[in-house]
């Protein structure tokens, strides 16, 4: 499998009344056309977002339903994503049908299992964030376990910061860039910085951040970091210069990856990679400085082994910094068939 993707803002739809419910599912629907589904799929995409979304004011008066559209094995997907602060519930429970904690018939979750090709959730004190990703049907292939979660600031038309993947065999190669301040001159500069890593997301990070560097001269420069993954050697190379943080995971706890001072475009030292042997299964996580730093994931009892999709939404909800662009990238190392 060989596959570059540069992903998008993502579409956040507030439910806070009824009327809402029906926007959530006008977002998904025409989020599934453009993915090139045929009316069949397009429907299932659309009653999941119409039953999450309903869900959310059942059961936690209030939330946002995330929708994304995300690469997968051979075919374009949509991700619809159901992000709450209510009571949270029981995971096993709410899956039957028939089981409601809000007086209803409780066939949400359980119609949603069955139309979504892949769901996963969490839930605790603190709310729920319930997740399912759609592929045409006949897709029949494993989904890709990585996600991002990218929303603009609120003032502006379009959004600093950008992210992409790329897939080839068993490496993996990610991007994340955050354009210098936000706009539309934060917006170019990210996205001549994706454009020169689609060209070449495999080479060398040393060669890659210079051809990132030279792309994104005469911009105003951002930061930058990179992660390749190769499964053959189970070994994770990282470089970042300026504020892009990163992470790995596991349920025991974390460890930092390391970026250097700089900016890409402008002035910068020479990028030096670091490498991690052994994360086979590990979360790596990345984001821009939208996201508040001071989080740790063994807050979130097991969420570090849930699907990144989950990870990203409920890492929104409670850290986004709400006044600047965003973006958070996660993938599951080595998980991938």
């Amino acid at each position: 499998m060989e596959l570059t993707f540069v992903g998008s803002t993502t579409r956040i739809v507030d439910i806070e009344e009824p009327t809402q419910v029906g926007q959530a599912r006008r977002v998904a629907q025409q989020a599934a056309v453009e993915a090139g589904f045929d009316d069949t799929d397009s429907g299932r995409v659309a009653l999941i977002a119409t039953e999450l979304a309903t869900n959310l004011l059942k059961h936690a008066k209030s939330g946002a339903v995330h929708v994304a559209a995300v690469p997968g094995d051979g075919a374009r997907g949509v991700e619809v994503v159901a992000v709450d602060r209510g009571p949270g519930f029981n995971l096993a429970e709410c899956l039957a049908d028939g089981f409601s904690t809000g007086g209803t018939r409780g066939e949400g979750l359980g119609a949603v299992s069955r139309q979504a090709d892949v769901m996963d959730m969490y839930a605790d004190g603190r709310g729920s964030v319930v997740m399912a990703r759609i592929y045409p049907k006949g897709f029949g292939r494993a989904d890709l376990l990585f996600a991002a979660t990218q929303q603009t600031m609120d003032s502006e038309p379009v959004c600093g910061d950008a992210w992409a993947v790329a897939v080839r065999g068993g490496q993996r190669a990610f991007l994340v860039v955050d354009g210098l301040g936000h706009g539309l001159s934060a917006h170019d500069a990210a996205r001549a910085g994706t454009s020169a890593f689609v060209g070449q997301p495999f080479d060398e990070p040393v060669g890659l951040m210079k051809s990132l560097h030279d792309a994104m001269a005469g911009t105003r420069g951002g930061a930058v970091a990179v992660a390749q993954y190769d499964a053959a050697t189970d070994t994770l190379r990282y470089a970042g210069i300026g504020n892009i943080s990163g992470s790995l995971a596991t349920l025991e706890g974390s460890r930092g990856l390391a970026s250097h001072p700089g900016i890409v475009g402008v002035q910068t030292r020479r990028a030096q990679p670091f490498d991690f042997p052994g994360v086979r299964g590990k979360l790596m996580v990345m984001w821009s400085d939208g996201l508040m730093s001071r989080w740790n994931l063994r807050d979130y009892p097991g969420l570090a082994s849930r699907h990144p999709a989950v990870v990203t939404a409920l890492l929104h909800r409670d850290f986004n910094r709400g006044r600047d662009d965003v973006t958070l990238l996660a993938a599951r190392l080595g998980a991938d068939p």
